[in-house]
This record gives structure tokens, C-alpha cells and sequence, in this order.
């Protein structure tokens, strides 16, 4: 574009018109922060982790519907290659006929869209001393201008040219000598680049980042552990919460919270919603009080970064339940009055609905088969209702007598992301049936060293299944249809306007159900675990479906007798896509 306008004018008058012109040039060659808000309605990209900013994770294409998916049949497949087959938990981004998918040992390929041919393919250049705590996974890149974007394990996000894979800037997040990682798709509001941390097991400290997306220069930095200060355009921009409030002593300046699965934004309050994980260490009586903004979801204004609201799920928490589920953006009328909603599938077995503006509690229902650490949640406060029996308690010299607590610390859902339809009203919720044998141990800080202060055992509760895709109904709480699976699910959820939703198995199926019933209607057997989550886009007129497959993550590295019973499911790592048979 530019090289034609240079040709058709002239000298000086050419030149002025270019650099008055640059930044929409460079604005204009590839997605703009329009073409972001308007990821949820169109249909020949997938533009953000998420399919949209507030992920719902809904498509309105139904060319591919329940009638005919039977006949879905592989367009291509595209291996990541060589030997780094872990887990891969990414989100294929679609545009301008490539695919780019990151792959574990943060690696991001670029593929053609219609043929499967590599494009391009960048590795990250990682440390020895990388201290991951759940597999070396990485969940997706975001895609702005020329920019593809993604973080790595050695907590640093990196912006490539989406056209050539070369490094346009890369920037520290943290210091990875001190447990820091980072796994999560950044998310783009407003030119801004807006990423989380991991490292939540080795006493660091959350926080969530915005950065010039053309520069990777630092906008604002907000801790979510009190007591931390905050930072806007390189000033100080207020401290988080109130110094000492919910913890005692020293004890918030390592209070883990890691924000470790990225967040979601609402265009229409203009907030970002970012979940923070467990407090440190796990051993919870060393840390009397609530230990805000641990185990929460918070609202961020993303221009100040800013807390506007928050909501803790699990006060306290002594389950490692953490908090970073997404937290899902949606409108519904409940008792006649319409409101503006937000869901959230919590590790801890319960599915919340807030209202997004203020925080306000609506309700909580279990979607779980068992919560024995808590017997509901309080209708009027949104806390807890503790089973102090269920709680693992002090350590003696060694260690703490076992409790069993359900769920597991895995959760009744962990990172793999749930999608609400707009057609049918409801959520479908990746969850797992799980319980454990849980104890305390004494532990004390050691920069750089895991901060645990606790022991475990995953057992499974029932016979027939671990894994359950459920279809929740927000606005009553009920479980309208559910499907049961061996394994555990560890995969994140797509939803069309074709009354379909499509999820993958360890045992390496990508599935399709009926939205509104839950009939299984096709499955396709890729060749390893499908643990990430599938997109849907338009192309020459067709609909396609792709998914990465490529078994690992925190199941088979923690989960005891569970990873045992699924310790043969094979190991890969490739992208599939999909379309309907001619």
C-alpha cells in the first residue's frame, strides 16, 4: 500500500502525506482495537483468545449444524514437530489465510490457512533454570497490526512481525529466577497489550501488565497481593487494597495470587476481568485472614489499572482452589429485570453469577458431584459456609494429619475455558469429579524454591467418570444436560449458532454435542489428548473447525492415582482442522 502511493505522487508531498499517514498505515495492516471488539460477530477470523473480548466463546456460523456434523472430515493436519510433544493448550488465531498456534517450550507457528504448509515458526530462546509448575505449556499468542504476540516460560512477552516471525521487541514481565512463568494468551484493549503472571507455588506476587503494544513499553502495573504499589505511565498509582487488612505481617510480600490464565474485557462498563490464583504458601494456617485479593476475580479499569471491584470465591483458602477461572461477560433478565451478568466456573466447585458492574453477588450453585470443604455458599454475604473438618489442619513437626477434601486441587474446573451461547442461554462447563487426601507440612520462604507447605493424594470419587461437560443454566443454577468421560476433561468448549458444542478427550477425541440436549453426535480420534480449545471460522465460503492436540499439562505431572489410570494416552503435537465432506 504504502510502495503504490509512493508512485503516484510526488517527492515531498509524498512523503508528508506518508508520515502524517503512518499510523493508520500501520494501523491498518492487520487488526485494528475495532476489529477486536468486533471478534464475537465475525465470522472469517478468529481474532482473539476467546473468540471476542468478553470470551464467550460462541460462533454464529451454522453452516456446520446437528444435522449435518456427522460428515466433518479433516481438511488437513500440521505437526509442531520435533521433540517437544507436551502439552499443548492453544487456541489457534485465524487471520488473513494463516493459522497461528503457539506450542509448548513457547513456540508460536505460523500456518497456511488452506493448505497446512509451515509459514514460519519462532522458538523462544528458554533458560535452563525455567521453573513451570504445570508443564511447559503456553495457551495462545494475540494478533494486532503487523503484531503476533505471546508470553513465555521465562516470563517475557514477545511481539513478532505476523508475516516473517521476526522480533519486533520482547520484554521481562518478571524474573524468572524467582519462579515466575507465564502461560496465558495476552489480551489487547485499546492499543494496550494486557498479560498476568504464573508462578503461584513458589511465593510471587500477581500482578497484571499493560503494554504499548507497538513498543512493549509499560503503561501501568497492578499487584493483586495488598499492600503492593501500583505504577501508571512510571509513577506511583496507589497501593492495592490496605497494607496488613487481610494479612499479618510480612506474609503479603510473597502472597502468591498469580494471575496466571489471562483475562477477559467488557467493552460495555469498560472493565477487565482477571481471576488471581492461591495465596502462599498452601499451608493455611500460617496465614490467618482472608489474604485478599487471593482466590478472586477482580475488575480493572484498563485505562488507570486501577481495582474497581473484586470478589474472592474461597476466603482463605487451604485447597490450593485458586481463583483465575475466566470470568464471563453475558446480559440475561432474572425475576423481570434485565441485568448485566458475568459468570465464573470456580476450582472450587461452584459456578457464580455477579453482577459485572459493581460485583455485586447474585448466586452460586454447585456443578460438581461432591464439595465437602464447604457446605454452599451464604445467599447474602457470597461466602463460603466451611466445613472446618474439611480443612487440612496445623503440622505437627512433619507433617499434618490428612484430611480428604473434593474437589481436588485440580479443581471442579481448572484453566480449560467454558462457552456460553446465546442461542440457548446456558454455559457449558468442562468439570472434573475428583477428590484428595490433603495435609500440611511446615515450610518457610526460600526465594526461587517451591512454597507449598502441603501434601497430596488424587483419587477419583466415582466409577463410570472424572471428566463431566455440563450445561449450566445461569440464571437457575440447574444442570441441564451433562456428558460423562473416563478421563478428565482438560480441553476448553466452542459453541455455534449450529446448536452444537465441541470439546476434546484426553483419549484424543475432538466431540460434538447437541447444544441443547447433550446427544453426542461425531467424534474424531487425532492421535493424542485434545486439551485445547477449538475455533471456528469462515473461509471460501466454508465453515471450518480446528483444535490443537497434544496430551500433557497438570493432569499426568500431578494428579496421583488419576494420572496412573491414563498414564499410555501418547504424547503429540498438531494442529487439525476441519470442514464438511463434499
Amino acid at each position: 500500500m504504502k510502495g503504490r502511493i509512493l508512485r503516484s505522487l510526488g517527492g515531498a508531498a509524498a512523503l508528508a502525506l506518508v508520515m502524517a499517514g503512518a499510523p493508520l498505515l500501520a494501523q491498518g495492516n492487520g487488526p485494528t482495537d475495532a476489529d477486536l471488539m468486533n471478534d464475537a460477530a465475525s465470522t472469517g477470523d478468529v481474532l482473539t483468545y476467546g473468540m471476542g473480548p468478553q470470551a464467550q466463546r460462541f460462533s454464529p456460523l451454522k453452516q456446520i449444524d446437528a444435522a449435518n456434523v456427522a460428515k466433518l472430515v479433516p481438511a488437513f493436519a500440521a505437526s509442531l514437530g520435533g521433540e517437544k510433544q507436551r502439552g499443548q493448550e492453544a487456541q489457534p488465531i485465524v487471520y488473513d489465510g494463516t493459522i497461528y498456534v503457539t506450542g509448548s517450550y513457547s513456540r508460536l507457528f505460523a500456518f497456511d490457512a488452506r493448505t497446512g504448509e509451515e509459514k514460519w515458526q519462532y522458538d523462544a530462546r528458554l533458560p535452563d533454570a525455567i521453573m513451570p509448575c504445570c508443564d511447559v505449556v503456553n495457551r495462545g499468542a494475540a494478533i494486532y497490526g503487523d503484531k503476533i504476540i505471546f508470553a513465555t516460560l521465562d516470563a517475557r512477552v514477545v511481539a513478532l512481525n505476523r508475516e516473517t516471525g521476526k522480533v519486533v521487541w520482547n520484554k521481562q514481565i518478571a524474573d524468572y529466577k524467582e519462579g515466575y512463568s507465564a502461560t496465558a494468551a495476552p489480551i489487547i484493549v485499546k492499543g494496550m497489550v494486557i498479560t498476568g503472571n504464573s508462578g503461584g507455588e513458589f511465593g510471587v506476587v500477581g500482578a497484571v501488565e499493560a503494554r504499548d503494544v507497538n513498543t512493549g513499553e509499560l503503561i501501568w502495573r497492578r499487584p493483586v497481593i495488598e499492600g503492593h504499589m501500583g505504577t501508571l505511565k512510571g509513577k506511583d498509582n496507589g497501593v492495592t487494597g490496605k497494607t496488613n487488612a487481610t494479612w499479618q505481617g510480612d506474609l503479603w510480600k510473597t502472597g502468591g495470587g498469580a494471575t496466571w490464565l489471562g483475562g477477559t474485557y467488557d467493552p460495555e462498563t469498560n472493565l477487565l476481568f482477571f481471576g488471581t490464583g492461591n495465596p502462599a504458601p498452601w499451608n493455611s494456617h500460617l496465614r490467618p485472614g482472608d489474604n485478599l485479593y487471593t482466590s478472586s476475580t477482580l475488575a480493572i479499569d484498563p485505562d488507570t489499572g486501577v481495582i474497581k471491584w473484586h470478589y474472592q470465591t474461597t476466603p482463605h483458602d487451604g485447597w490450593d482452589f485458586d481463583g483465575v477461572n475466566e470470568f464471563i461477560p453475558f446480559d440475561a433478565t432474572i425475576n423481570g429485570k434485565p441485568m448485566k451478568l458475568g459468570a465464573k466456573a470456580d476450582r472450587n466447585g461452584y459456578f457464580y453469577v455477579l453482577d459485572r458492574t459493581n460485583g455485586k453477588f447474585i448466586s452460586a450453585s454447585k456443578f460438581v458431584m461432591q464439595t465437602s470443604w464447604a457446605d454452599g455458599i451464604n445467599p447474602k454475604t457470597g461466602r463460603p459456609n466451611y466445613i472446618e473438618a474439611g480443612r487440612p489442619p496445623a503440622p505437627g513437626a512433619e507433617k499434618g494429619q490428612p484430611v480428604f477434601a473434593s474437589p481436588s486441587f485440580l479443581g471442579g474446573k481448572n484453566w480449560m475455558p467454558m462457552a456460553y451461547s446465546k442461542d440457548t442461554g446456558l454455559f457449558y462447563v468442562p468439570s472434573n469429579d475428583w477428590g484428595m487426601d490433603i495435609w500440611n507440612e511446615p515450610i518457610a520462604y526460600k526465594k526461587g524454591a517451591a512454597y507449598l507447605g502441603a501434601g497430596f493424594t488424587i483419587k477419583p470419587i466415582a466409577e463410570d467418570h472424572i471428566g463431566a461437560l455440563r450445561a449450566m443454566d445461569p440464571k437457575t443454577g440447574k444442570i441441564m444436560w451433562e456428558y460423562k468421560n473416563k478421563a478428565p476433561l482438560w480441553g476448553g468448549v466452542l459453541t455455534t449458532g449450529g446448536n452444537l458444542v465441541f470439546t476434546g478427550t484426553p483419549e484424543g477425541y475432538l466431540k460434538a454435542f447437541d447444544a441443547k440436549t447433550g446427544q453426542e453426535l461425531w467424534k474424531f480420534q487425532t492421535g493424542s489428548g485434545v486439551i485445547g480449545s477449538p475455533v471456528t471460522w469462515e473461509q471460501d465460503g466454508e465453515q471450518y473447525v480446528a483444535v490443537m492436540s497434544g496430551w500433557g499439562g497438570a493432569v499426568p505431572l500431578w494428579g496421583g492415582e488419576v494420572a496412573k489410570s491414563f498414564k499410555d494416552i501418547n504424547q503429540g503435537g498438531a494442529l487439525w482442522v476441519f470442514k464438511l465432506a463434499r
